[in-house]
Order: structure tokens, then sequence, then C-alpha cells
């Protein structure tokens, strides 16, 4: 630490950052080729998935459910975002803990939350958030798949949970199929 206080009274700013990693991989006792390498291949093994819906309360968690419940999470980070916030859906919820899943601790987040995330993989779960996401700057693969909106369903209380599960299923089939065709490498045989 002492030789970083006389860095930054000798050094240009510029040329700070630069010093100061080299100060630290020196204190790590390896090469700064060997620093690379490990963060490239681990760059190459850690994914980041961003799922989109409109209000981040249903479709967008329950996907995010599933991602994180099917993958590995040394292996893959899983955020969601919504173009706007409107809270997690109690009964999105239910129904997930009714398939063993528990995302009763999800939050609702606004897809500005998440600009800096150098993100692989960006699923948008309904039109209303492909079309008003704001300009994401990533060169992430986007992928899109219109779900219906369970929190829309009319009815009786059983029909609209009846909806809930019914959407369920379709995302819960959605992320199988993606993780199969996207993350297969990467992951465990857990699906």
């Amino acid at each position: 630490q002492a030789v970083a206080h006389q860095v930054e009274d000798v050094v240009k700013p510029t040329h700070r950052i630069r010093i100061l990693f080299i100060i630290h991989i020196y204190s790590q006792k390896i090469t700064i080729n060997e620093y690379e390498a490990s963060n490239k291949s681990q760059s190459r093994i850690m994914k980041n998935i961003l799922v989109l819906c409109t209000g981040n309360s249903c479709r967008s968690q329950i996907a995010h459910g599933y991602l994180q419940h099917f993958t590995d999470a040394q292996k893959v980070t899983i955020y969601s975002a919504g173009v706007e916030t409107h809270g997690v859906n109690p009964k999105a919820i239910a129904i997930m803990k009714e398939d063993g899943i528990d995302i009763s601790a999800n939050t609702s987040n606004n897809i500005t939350e998440y600009f800096g995330v150098d993100v692989d993989y960006i699923i948008t779960v309904c039109d209303n958030a492909k079309e008003r996401c704001p300009y994401f700057p990533s060169k992430a693969v986007k992928l899109h798949y219109n779900f219906p909106d369970p929190a829309k369903a009319i009815g009786s209380e059983e029909d609209v949970m009846a909806e809930f599960r019914r959407v369920r299923q379709l995302i819960k089939e959605y992320v199988i199929d993606f993780i199969q065709k996207y993350l297969s490498k990467e992951q465990p045989s857990n699906l």
C-alpha cells in the first residue's frame, strides 16, 4: 500500500491504473499473462442473462426463477428487469412455489439498473418490452418470445390461477429449450 501511495504522488493520472494493476498482480505472485489467461477462461465460462418484460412482475420473474433453478450459479448470473417496475406478483410467487421454486425474495427492477452489466443474452418475454426497451448498450444475443400476460387473466380465482399455471409451463419449456440450445455445453444436465 505504501508503494501505491508513492505511485499516486509521482505518476500521471493516466498511467496510475496500469501501474496499480501491475502492483496488484505482483503482490498476487502471478504474471500478467497468467492473470489475463485466468480472466479469459473465466469470462468464457461465466454468462450473464437479462430477462425483460413490461413491469418485471410476472413473466420475467417466472423466467428468472427457472433460469436460476436450471443453471449453475457458478457459471451463469440471471438478471430480470422491466421497462417499468410493478413489484413481484404474488400469484407468480405462488405458482412458482407450487413447482418448488422460491422467487419471493426477487425484486422488481428497472432496465436502467443493468446498463453497466456486460450481458451475453437478452430475452424479452413480451412484445411491449421489446418495443419499449430503450437502447441497451450491449453486444448480447437478443431473443424474443411473446408470452401471454397471466396478470390480465379474467374470471374466477380458479380460472386466473389456471392461466398463471399455463403461462408458467410455457415459460418453463422455453427456458429449458434456451438452456439446451445456448448453454448446454456449460451446464450440468439437471433439466
